[in-house]
């Protein structure tokens, strides 16, 4: 894929989010592996559904603008994934309604947010880790990404939103989207006798995958 197809799936993939109401104003970001020294991410204080393709920022793997506007103020978080995990090649961060909600709750399972209940869950993301809360751009979130780099594809930032990778930006979009529909679910069956998959399930799911 060219840097300019690159480009224009991410503008229509952020699009889609803040179409389904996964970002409102300019909240959320999104960033994509361009190269091993480049990654392209979304400007600071865009609107996820008004992005211009001419006007992403391109950072170099040191975090220097080559190109476009200033990027997100979150663009640390996104460097810190990317160097601590060659595997990842994109990052979606939103602050989705349902996963969102999940993020301010107290007690949370800080190893896994949302306990196994159906095999979509298992097979996109696995398990769902907490990162302490810490104001939106702090360098502390990316200290504490980058140390669980290795660790999963999903981290839920407390009282914030979501980050989740995947191998390219269409994995990454199909990884947060069957996320937050876990999300969604967890919070309509409130209440209601869950029957979670069982550890032998779990592992049977992790090991097709392999």
């Amino acid at each position: 894929m060219t840097e300019l197809e690159q480009k224009q799936q991410l503008v229509e993939l952020a699009k889609s989010f803040y179409q389904r109401g996964y970002s409102v104003g300019g909240a959320g970001n999104l960033s994509v592996r361009l190269d091993d020294n480049r990654i392209l991410v979304t400007p600071t204080g865009s609107s996820l559904g008004r992005l211009d393709a001419d006007r992403l920022s391109v950072l170099d793997m040191q975090g220097n603008v080559l190109s476009g506007d200033k990027p997100s103020k979150e663009y640390v978080f996104h460097l810190a994934l990317y160097q601590q995990n060659p595997k990842c090649n994109a990052i979606v961060h939103l602050h989705s309604t349902y996963l969102t909600a999940l993020s301010c709750l107290d007690d949370l399972d800080q190893d896994n947010a949302i306990k196994a209940f159906t095999p979509y869950y298992v097979m996109r993301v696995g398990k769902l880790q907490v990162i302490p809360y810490y104001r939106p751009g702090s360098p502390e979130i990316a200290r504490e990404l980058s140390e669980r780099a290795l660790t999963g594809k999903a981290f839920l930032l407390a009282n914030h939103g979501i980050v989740v990778t995947g191998s390219d930006l269409l994995d990454a979009a199909d990884n947060a989207d069957e996320l937050e529909e876990t999300a969604k679910l967890q919070f309509i069956l409130q209440g209601q006798k869950i029957r979670y998959l069982t550890d032998d399930e779990v592992k049977d799911l992790e090991n097709r995958g392999k």
